[in-house]
């Protein structure tokens, strides 16, 4: 590797790289895995944090959502202050603050505290998630870095698969609060690993961190998550919510003209000219929309309704991560781009990942069965489109500014994250209201107040309706978004070949 003027980097003396560049992706890795599995894990958790912490539905959203959208709104200020101050000193700082708030977190008292906390969580999430890839740029060839990010890429699924298995087990032998503070030891070990091991790395005069970019995108998305997740309690016409959402569209618009104007913008606008860029990161979206939002929904079907324990939840929405890791594994996503192209590799992949979503709505009302095809069946969308859409983020963005390609990819990746969430735990909402007369929040305060065992039927039997609603509009967005992104990129192909 050769490095650039402003770039202040150690020594390679190996051709293909760093001499210890596998130990260190195996370090950096574990860091990765220790963010990825909170998020998992939260989802298993979240009948007992409705039960134990008196949380309603919103509240729970916003447990899930405070980290996201604060992850979302930083990560391309702290990819910038990672390069400027040194990735190795961010990448530290971002293993502590995450320690931090993960303790913070396995001792809230309340909702709020527990909100608080996860946002916390958010801000070391940003600096892990940019760095980590920055990190893996630079100590590896041209060769090997494919190979290589395409194994730290599998580590996202892997967490999602360990994370349910690992919280259902958390769960069946110690309080809610124990899968937040097992976050504590591996990050410490994370810290030790990379102060010995990894390279630090800056560019001497890098680009000012976007301070005003990063607040407002995260004051518009949040409003705009705000309104979605309040609309089915307060009215989608009511002020309150109406407010929310105008806030949001106006602040995303005010970060859109100061995004062009700036001179060292978080998100270089001009990228959005790409068709083949645009198409690939709305795939990248809705993928994260139907995983995550299904995911969500998944784990209270499974035990609110289908009466599981924690740890079987956790079992049982293990397939569709693992038949990601299986199929990365064999290079079938890769060897499907090269043989079918990029547009029909993500069509097809986003087809079955709405295909999955429809069969989990349509055949997992009742029995796990369904369930079990629908989660394989996105799990091989998953595998085929990913590889696909990562391939075409960052052929469509100059080498030179790959880095930032991976920040805006990973932004609006945790943002269909909180949208998928939010979108469909709204749906659910919506439906479940309409079907139960009774003033409740969440289901088990429905079923609490109900007088007799017909009535608590009837109530499980709304939840289930309202469920396979959700998924059913999680796979029509998901199969349109699909179809949407192929053809931008099958015209820009056809452009560039003109």
């Amino acid at each position: 590797m050769t490095t650039s003027p402003q770039e202040e980097a150690p020594p390679q003396t190996a051709p293909g790289g760093h001499p210890q560049r596998w130990l260190i992706l195996a370090v950096i890795c574990l860091a990765q895995l220790t963010v990825l599995l909170d998020n998992t894990i939260l989802n298993v958790a979240i009948p007992s944090l409705t039960r134990e912490m008196d949380a309603t539905t919103a509240d729970v959203q916003w447990m899930m959502n405070a980290y996201s959208l604060v992850q979302s709104g930083l990560l391309l200020t702290a990819g910038n202050a990672a390069d400027r101050y040194g990735r190795k000193l961010l990448l530290m700082s971002g293993l502590a603050i995450f320690g931090v708030g993960s303790l913070a977190a396995g001792l809230s008292q309340s909702p709020a505290q527990l909100i608080a906390a996860r946002a916390g969580m958010g801000v070391g999430g940003a600096l892990l998630m940019t760095t980590i890839l920055a990190v893996v740029v630079q100590i590896f060839d041209d060769q090997e870095r494919v190979k290589a990010i395409a194994l730290w890429s599998t580590v996202s699924s892997l967490g999602f698969a360990a994370g349910p298995l690992l919280g259902g087990v958390m769960l069946n032998h110690f309080w809610w609060g124990a899968i937040f503070l097992i976050n504590i030891p591996v990050a410490v070990l994370g810290l030790i690993a990379v102060a010995a091991l990894v390279p630090e790395s800056k560019h001497k005069a890098g680009d000012r961190p976007d301070l005003v970019g990063a607040v407002l995108s995260t004051i518009g998305m949040t409003s705009v998550v705000y309104a979605i997740i309040t609309g089915p309690e307060h009215g989608w016409t009511s002020g309150q919510v109406l407010v929310s959402a105008l806030i949001g569209v106006a602040v995303l618009g005010i970060f859109v003209v100061w995004e062009l104007r700036t001179e060292h913008p978080m998100l270089d606008m001009h990228f959005f000219r790409n068709q083949k860029f645009v198409g690939a990161v709305a795939g990248a979206i809705l993928v994260a929309f139907g995983m995550t939002g299904s995911l969500f929904l998944l784990t209270q079907h499974l035990q609110f309704v289908l009466g599981y324990e924690p740890l079987d939840a956790g079992l049982r929405t293990a397939p569709l991560a693992l038949t990601v890791v299986a199929l990365n594994f064999t290079g079938l996503g890769a060897k499907l781009v090269l043989k079918v192209g990029t547009p029909g590799a993500i069509a097809l992949g986003m087809t079955l990942v709405s295909a999955g979503l429809a069969a989990i709505a349509l055949l997992g009302g009742h029995g796990y069965g369904g369930m079990l095809l629908g989660l394989v069946v996105m799990g091989a969308g998953v595998a085929l489109s990913m590889p696909a859409m990562a391939n075409a983020i960052m052929s469509a963005i100059p080498p030179e500014k790959a880095g930032v390609g991976a920040g805006i990819n990973g932004t609006l990746a945790e943002f269909g994250n909180g949208l998928g969430v939010a979108v469909l735990g709204a749906v659910l909402n919506s439906r479940f209201a309409s079907l139960v007369a009774v003033s409740a929040a969440s289901l088990p305060a429905a079923l609490a107040a109900a007088d007799s065992a017909e009535e608590k039927a009837r109530i499980s039997d709304a939840f289930a309706s309202g469920l396979e609603t959700s998924q059913l509009v999680g796979a029509v967005a998901v199969l349109a978004g699909g179809l949407v992104a192929a053809a931008l990129l099958r015209r820009a192909e056809r452009a560039e070949s003109v």
